[in-house]
């Protein structure tokens, strides 16, 4: 009788598991902090490194230093920070986004001021300034936004005369002012 040796399948290792888009190359210490705060780090589509980060319906708590860690985020392309309680000064993390096509800042407690940190958001797309306290002096800010083309400012304090400037910078904006 001859000897055979047992044939046996190859061990399986397990498969790594693939990172998610939304997590893939970005901090897990920042990811962590927003989803601590009540916001989330979602991925636009599956096989997209790009992100959607949304703090919507977190209200008052969610002020400067709870969005502080979205600054560490790449590929953001969707910024929701309507109704909170953010401020000029939490707008300093959010210049950095360079891919960011939609933001949302209705209701927050942002000025003119906080709209020179836009400036170099190239890429924007949708702005949502509605019931804020910025006035015709933070348009001025917006008009090298070549991108831009809807703006919500209703329940602010733009004229009419502002809008006309604006679309004299941007004429392919939708300045939509109220009903």
């Amino acid at each position: 009788m001859m000897w055979q040796a047992k044939k046996t399948a190859p061990a399986k290792t397990p498969a790594a598991k693939p990172a998610e888009p939304a997590k893939a190359g970005a901090p897990s210490g920042a990811i962590a902090a927003i989803e601590k705060a009540g916001g989330s780090v979602r991925p636009v589509a599956q096989e997209d490194p790009r992100v959607d980060v949304s703090f919507y319906l977190q209200g008052a708590a969610i002020k400067d230093e709870q969005i502080a860690p979205v600054a560490q985020l790449k590929n953001v392309v969707s910024l929701h920070l309507g109704r909170t309680s953010v401020t000029d000064a939490g707008l300093v993390h959010v210049k950095g986004l360079t891919d960011l096509t939609s933001l949302h800042l209705e209701g927050t407690k942002i000025t003119d001021k906080g709209l020179v940190h836009l400036k170099d958001l190239k890429k924007l797309t949708y702005l949502n300034i509605y019931n804020t306290a910025v006035t015709d002096a933070g348009l001025e800010h917006l008009k090298g936004l070549t991108a831009l083309k809807n703006l919500y400012v209703w329940q602010t304090k733009v004229t009419d005369e502002g809008i006309k400037k604006l679309k004299a910078a941007l004429p392919q904006v939708d300045v939509v002012k109220g009903w």
